[in-house]
């Protein structure tokens, strides 16, 4: 009897592959892939509740030296030997680095690799970010630029940019528009009655444009335009712009904003927001904001790669440049101000969320690429 094809997803860690892919993961299982998981070990739990096997990897995210840089390359190509996978799929920057030349070294038959721009790499300043940078480029060309890989995108932009990098061939970059979204766990809600709620949910830090936000709440409250500010997201100690629990417990004391911690239930949550207020520097397709249209609500975000590609300006919601707070601040004032604009939004946002980011659509997209893969 042949066994079937072996799948294993390799993420930084659990908790992002729980809340990114496992849908994906669970319909690949359906479809008779033998699917594994490789990750860092927080938030394991519920992948392993599924009976998926899972793989614990060091946990890795920022440069933190190089022997656990090694480490980590180590035990991936040992787990690739050990595993004989037929498809290993990477999930964001490092796996897709790493996870690419252990493969090579491994002799794996096909690597996907899914990657959202330079993460935070790209907007990282100062000598050493550059000197990863310079050494990143060249590291994933040599791994991904390869007949056996394939690179999945999430926008336009970041498929672009790795074009012309000459990162990986146009025939071999695949466009695929986010993680998808469950549109029957999100589904529109009335919008609230009472003071309106504006919601950034997002890890807490500063690329997620949280400064913006907090000023913007400051210029509002000034202008005598009353709303709630409110972040939802966990503390992230371990990104370079990572903000401090201090910072964030002095701006709720100074009455700038709300803060309501992580959430588990961000269906219900979203329900309880008017506007929700993203202004990242950059993306690869924001989960928030997917969730948020398809919730049915109005969304402010920056004209930027990733989150322009989840609004139609004017229509679902508004695009204000990166960085400023002040342009930040008008476009929330005009949508707080304007009840009948919010609601028509919100419902042009549902539309939009049902006709190009379901959950089914991004499944199929993924599964028609394995099969493209093993397929004689």
């Amino acid at each position: 009897m042949t066994r079937p094809p072996r799948l294993l997803f390799v993420a930084n860690v659990a908790w992002f592959f729980h809340s990114h892919r496992l849908p994906l993961a669970l319909a690949a299982r359906a479809d008779g892939y033998d699917v594994h998981v490789a990750a860092g070990p927080d938030g394991a739990d519920p992948i392993m509740a599924t009976g998926l096997p899972f793989h614990t990897l060091p946990a890795v995210r920022e440069a933190t030296g190089l022997v656990d840089e090694l480490a980590f390359y180590g035990s991936l190509v040992s787990l690739y030997r050990r595993l004989s996978p037929g498809i290993v799929h990477h999930i964001s920057l490092k796996p897709v680095v790493y996870g690419s030349l252990a493969a090579r070294h491994a002799s794996v038959p096909w690597i996907v690799n899914a990657v959202s721009g330079m993460g935070t790499l790209a907007l990282a300043s100062g000598l050493r970010a550059g000197i990863r940078r310079t050494l990143a480029r060249p590291l994933l060309r040599f791994g991904s630029n390869r007949p056996n890989c394939r690179m999945i995108f999430q926008n336009r932009d970041d498929r672009a940019e790795y074009l012309a990098a000459g990162i990986v061939p146009a025939e071999r970059a695949v466009l695929i528009p986010g993680s998808g979204v469950d549109l029957a766990e999100f589904h529109p809600v009335a919008l609230p009655n009472g003071t309106p709620i504006v919601m950034l949910p997002s890890r807490l830090i500063y690329d997620k444009g949280i400064g913006e936000f907090v000023h913007a709440a400051r210029l509002l409250r000034a202008r005598g335009v009353w709303a709630r500010f409110v972040l939802v997201g966990a503390l992230d100690p371990h990104n370079s712009t990572g903000i401090a629990a201090d910072t964030v417990k002095n701006w709720v004391a100074e009455g700038a904003i709300e803060w309501w911690g992580r959430r588990s239930d961000m269906a219900s949550t979203l329900s309880e927001a008017s506007i929700v207020c993203l202004p990242s520097y950059r993306e690869g397709m924001p989960k928030a904001l997917l969730e948020a249209a398809a919730s049915g609500r109005p969304i402010v975000t920056t004209d930027t790669p990733g989150c322009r590609d989840c609004v139609e300006p004017g229509i679902t919601g508004l695009l204000v440049p990166q960085r400023d707070a002040l342009a930040l601040a008008d476009a929330l004032q005009g949508i707080l101000t304007d009840p009948a604009r919010r609601a028509a939004m919100g419902a042009a946002g549902r539309v939009l969320a049902e006709r190009s980011f379901g959950l089914p659509l991004v499944i199929d997209r993924h599964l028609a690429l394995y099969h493209g893969l093993i397929a004689p």
